[in-house]
């Protein structure tokens, strides 16, 4: 199964390039950058960890969430801060995991504890900024730092593409996830290998605002003959969950720049389950700030 998606992956990546070729689009640095304030697509809002847009800059990105769990009951807060770094043109380093987690109320009370570290590479394969489509493809390791207690402390590799294309002020973006339990054995409940599909949309309705759309999936392609958990830990936490505990979600938010420059952007968002089978996932806010340097 591991193989088999990574070569997915790969051959997916090479038939995009290979169409965006024969139909016109122009491929990374090989264009001028320019775009108007209502050409600019919002960052992702929520699934921090595993949403990455195709854009290669550098900014700061504080968050905090607060998860209403399901099943287990009780609550999930994270603080992070992710740090992501344009090395070139078409390459970006991009710390996309750390931070803490606290557990309350619920059977998880008082487990609480350093995140996991993420740290990738990410790929401009097509910059074509006359047409407003871009994919970049990365490649992260999430090191086994975290406190187990908190459902982290896991070694994880990740593979991604994402996709964007904007029409005039309506931007939208999508990125698959492919995340490999490196040692299945690791961590509180162990860890299950991973799909996870992330869709965005935004439009830019002001100068200071932009309602935001998104959908995330998540799929448990491989329990790695754990099967400790009966459900999914979806971005929350490493679990050796079942294969038939998909996890669908819905958020809608806003991003406000409260600036004239628009150096700052505030953003939040109310995102919910909308699965048929029974999950963790209640409900969670979302919270975030982005400042580009």
């Amino acid at each position: 199964m591991k193989q088999n998606l990574t070569i997915l992956l790969a051959a997916g990546c090479l038939a995009a390039n290979a169409l965006l070729a024969q139909s016109g689009y122009v491929a990374s640095g090989e264009q001028v950058r320019t775009l108007s304030p209502e050409q600019r697509t919002v960052a992702p809002l929520t699934s921090p960890y595993y949403h990455e847009d195709s854009f290669i800059t550098s900014d700061l990105r504080a968050w905090y969430l607060s998860h209403q769990l399901d099943r287990i009951g009780g609550e999930v807060t994270v603080a992070a801060l992710q740090v992501r770094v344009a090395l070139t043109e078409q390459l970006q380093l991009v710390a996309y995991k750390d931070g803490y987690t606290k557990f309350s109320d619920g059977s998880l009370d008082g487990k609480d504890g350093c995140n996991d570290v993420g740290i990738g590479i990410k790929y401009a394969l097509v910059q074509d900024w006359a047409n407003e489509y871009h994919i970049a493809v990365g490649v992260g390791y999430e090191f086994d730092w975290g406190n187990s207690e908190a459902l982290q402390n896991t070694d994880e590799l990740r593979l991604w593409i994402s996709e964007n294309k904007s029409f005039g002020k309506l931007h939208l973006g999508a990125t698959l996830n492919y995340l490999i339990a490196v040692n299945k054995n690791q961590g509180e409940l162990g860890s299950s290998d991973m799909l996870t599909l992330h869709f965005h949309s935004d439009y830019y309705l002001t100068e200071w605002l932009s309602p935001v759309f998104e959908i995330n999936g998540y799929f448990v392609t491989d329990d790695n003959g754990t099967g400790v958990a009966p459900y999914s830990g979806m971005d929350a936490g490493s679990l050796g969950s079942g294969q038939d505990e998909d996890v669908w979600t819905a958020a809608l938010g806003a991003e406000v720049r409260p600036f004239d420059n628009n150096d700052v952007s505030v953003r939040a968002a109310y995102e919910t389950d909308v699965s048929d089978s029974s999950n963790l996932f209640d409900y969670r806010w979302t919270f975030s700030a982005v400042y580009p340097f």
